[in-house]
């Protein structure tokens, strides 16, 4: 179908599902419109409040609709089936692993926090790999006590962290590992020679990763999501954008054994 604008005329989709005939927001996505409800958008996120006030006007309408660029009208769909599924509504999730990590980046991009508590709470509940499982989780900036497992099953591999695992986890990461399977090696081998960092006991294993990884109490994760909260609050909003974070490096004497260690990582001495 045909939508008019100032430029003249373009063809625009309407969507199946979400071009609703009681919504009161109009969003464009890829050449496809959707209208759904402005209750939702105003009611969970930070983003799209300070959005609507810039633009009162906006969205009000098919040739006023807001564009919400960065995102795909596939994505933009699974997002919206949230509010809108019966599964949802009856609480019987069973969405692939692929539907609540798109539901996680937009939520976390668009400053959704019920959302993306959902999302965690339902990725949760599902076998993923620990290399994937760390870096998406330390993306999003996600409570690190929830990659125990994973670290752990890292720690209990008797093969080699791969190259390509290795450019996923980056540096600081890697260095972490290293240092945790080395320490559980050591205590492993204080009761028996030959036996490595498999062989540590679960609870004597998580000790240590929880040293390594700084994981001591809940405190330290709850300041860093306030603090993460401080500055995407101070930030201004970008459609296009998604939140980055980053860890400082290390420095003096912690920064030459971190730079000994690298040394170690780059060689393929870590097991």
């Amino acid at each position: 179908m045909a939508h008019r604008s100032q430029n003249g005329m373009f063809r625009v989709n309407f969507h199946p599902e979400y071009y609703l005939r009681d919504g009161n927001i109009n969003f464009l996505v890829e050449g496809t419109l959707f209208r759904v409800h402005r209750h939702f958008f105003e009611r969970e996120s930070q983003f799209f409040i300070q959005e609507f006030a810039r633009a009162p006007q906006g969205g009000t309408s098919d040739t006023s609709a807001f564009r919400l660029d960065g995102v795909t009208a596939a994505d933009f769909t699974k997002f919206l089936w949230v509010w809108y599924s019966p599964s949802y509504r009856r609480g019987s999730l069973s969405e692939p692993k692929e539907h609540w990590l798109t539901i996680l980046e937009l939520s976390t991009r668009w400053q959704f926090l019920d959302l993306k508590k959902l999302a965690i709470d339902e990725l949760e509940k599902l076998d993923i790999e620990p290399i994937e499982k760390i870096t998406t989780y330390n993306r999003h900036n996600i409570d690190k006590l929830l990659l125990l497992p994973a670290y752990k099953l890292l720690c209990k591999r008797t093969t080699r962290i791969t190259d390509e695992e290795g450019e996923q986890l980056k540096i600081p990461t890697l260095l972490r590992i290293f240092e945790a399977r080395e320490r559980a090696r050591s205590a492993a081998a204080g009761r028996r020679a030959g036996l490595t960092s498999a062989d540590a006991d679960d609870e004597e294993l998580e000790n240590v990763l929880i040293d390594v990884f700084e994981l001591n109490s809940r405190t330290t994760n709850q300041q860093g999501a306030q603090s993460q909260a401080r500055s995407d609050a101070t930030s201004t909003p970008n459609v296009n954008g998604a939140a980055n974070g980053h860890r400082p490096s290390g420095s003096g004497s912690n920064g030459n054994k971190q730079q000994k260690d690298a040394d170690k990582v780059k060689q393929g001495n870590y097991e």
